[in-house]
C-alpha cells in the first residue's frame, strides 16, 4: 500500500517560521513533522510515499531525497502553486496507482498506527477523527455505528489521517484546485465514508504557539523520563 503526505501548503498561520522553511519541515523535538509521519509508515511496513510540493518545494526534496534513509521510496508530485486537498489528491494519483491509499497531513503530528489502516478495504475513503481540540470545538463530522455524516451530533475533526480509494476522484480533472471537505460530504449523503475515533496523541501545528507548546511538552517528558 502506498501513502501520500500533503505538503504543499503555503502555511499562513505559521508565519513567520514558513517564510523560509515549508510547515512540514518545522521540527517537533529532534526531527520534523513530516519525517516523524515517514517512521511512523515505514513502521507500519509502508514501503512507497508520495509527497505533494509547492512551497519551498526544493527543500523538502533536498532533504528527504529518495526516501532510503527512512527505508521507503518517495517520489514528488509537484504542483506548480497549491491545489487544496482533492486537487492535490487526483493530481497525485498517477503516482499513487489504482489502489487504495494512505493519506496524512503533513501539519498533523500523532502517534496513530498506520498499519491499522492497511488491514482495511474501502470503496470510498475510511477517516480517522479525533475529540475536538480547544481551537475547533465545533468539530466536523459525527460518527455513527462506524459510518461518517456531517448533521448529527456530536461531532468529531478530521485528524488530517485516512485511506482513500481512487475511484472517489475519478469524474475530476488533473490540476483543478478543489477542497476535500465538499467532496467527503458528498459521498456521506450516500453513507459512502466510514470512520473511527481516535484518541491517542494527536496534535494540529496551526500556528507557531501551538508548535512551541507542543515541544515545550516533548522536553519536559523526556527530562521528566
Amino acid at each position: 500500500m502506498k501513502a501520500l503526505i500533503l505538503a504543499a501548503g503555503f502555511g499562513k498561520r505559521m508565519l513567520p517560521l514558513t517564510e523560509h522553511t515549508p510547515k512540514p519541515l518545522l521540527k517537533v523535538g529532534k526531527q520534523s513533522l513530516i519525517e516523524h509521519h515517514l517512521d511512523g509508515l515505514a513502521t507500519a511496513g509502508v514501503k512507497d510515499v508520495v509527497i505533494n510540493t509547492a512551497h519551498l518545494a526544493e527543500q523538502i526534496e533536498q532533504t528527504l531525497g529518495n526516501g532510503q534513509r527512512y527505508g521507503l521510496n518517495i517520489e514528488y508530485s509537484r504542483e506548480p502553486y497549491p491545489l487544496e486537498t482533492a486537487g492535490a489528491i487526483i493530481q497525485a494519483l498517477p503516482l499513487l496507482g489504482s489502489q487504495e491509499f494512505i493519506l496524512v497531513n503533513g501539519d498533523v503530528f500523532t502517534d496513530f498506527d498506520f498499519s491499522t489502516l492497511m488491514s482495511k478495504n474501502t470503496q470510498y475513503a475510511h477517516l480517522i477523527v479525533v475529540p475536538n481540540p480547544e481551537q475547533h470545538p465545533e468539530g466536523d463530522f459525527a460518527l455513527r455505528d462506524g459510518v461518517l455524516n456531517s448533521t448529527d451530533l456530536p461531532k468529531y475533526t478530521y485528524a488530517g489521517l485516512g485511506l482513500y480509494h481512487p475511484q472517489m476522484f475519478a469524474n475530476y480533472e488533473a490540476g483543478s484546485v478543489l477542497p476535500l471537505g465538499p467532496i467527503l460530504r458528498q459521498q456521506m449523503l450516500q453513507q459512502h465514508i466510514s470512520g473511527q475515533l481516535y484518541e491517542g496523541v494527536w496534535h494540529d501545528i496551526g500556528t507557531p504557539q501551538r508548535l512551541e507548546q507542543l515541544n515545550q511538552q516533548i522536553l519536559q517528558e523526556t527530562h521528566g523520563s
